[in-house]
């Protein structure tokens, strides 16, 4: 029959049991951040990170154990069910269901993060090229582009009309495959920087 962990001290005995049906390094420690319900981490002896919660207090003999992942913004944690049968039976589907979800998990977040490698290296060296061709320009990384801003403001010291500002403002896209171009102000101020830019792409 499975147990009813309904305070936060059984929880974490029964925690500590998983933990040591696990393997004989792994350990526990509180889970901040779960507003949920009981839960508890756990870490494996392969500093694995399992996240044990009870998502639903009226269903105390249901528990979820999530894996941790390195950036779980980027991919969600895979997760299980199990039921509260007893320590030993949590650990054994740990190692049955999860270990081999959170291995392949993994491995997506690998080639994940080497094609954002790989993405961020090429968008870059097509700013850095961008901005070689706009003298004082400020970049600024987006999520997955790169904005290049260039201002300069005209007119000798002392002026009192209102001065107009030359601006260009260039996306450069998330592997460098493409570039967008806005540019306002003058014509014999803003026609070489486009021109510069329309070198470059010749080059």
């Amino acid at each position: 029959m499975a147990e009813e962990l309904k305070t936060q001290q059984q929880f974490d005995a029964f925690a500590d049991a998983v933990a040591a049906a696990l393997g004989t390094h792994c350990r526990t420690a509180p889970l901040s951040g779960y507003g949920r319900g009981l839960a508890r981490l756990i870490v494996d002896d392969e500093d694995r990170a399992l996240r044990l919660c009870q998502p639903d207090a009226h269903r105390p003999q249901r528990l979820q154990v999530f894996a941790g992942l390195p950036d779980e913004e980027q991919m969600s944690a895979p997760s299980i069910q199990v039921s509260t049968i007893s320590a030993a039976h949590v650990a054994r589907e740990i190692k049955r269901r999860l270990y081999p979800l959170h291995a392949q998990a993994m491995e997506q977040a690998a080639q994940l993060t080497a094609y954002q490698q790989t993405e961020a290296h090429a968008r870059r060296a097509v700013a850095a090229t961008v901005a070689a061709a706009l003298p004082g320009a400020r970049l600024e990384e987006e999520h997955r582009r790169t904005r290049i801003t260039w201002q300069h403001t005209p007119g000798p010291a002392g002026q009192h009309h209102p001065a107009q500002v030359d601006s260009l403002s260039v996306v450069v896209g998330p592997s460098g495959e493409w570039v967008q171009v806005d540019a306002c102000g003058r014509p014999d101020s803003m026609l070489p920087m486009l021109t510069a830019l329309t070198q470059m792409s010749r080059e």
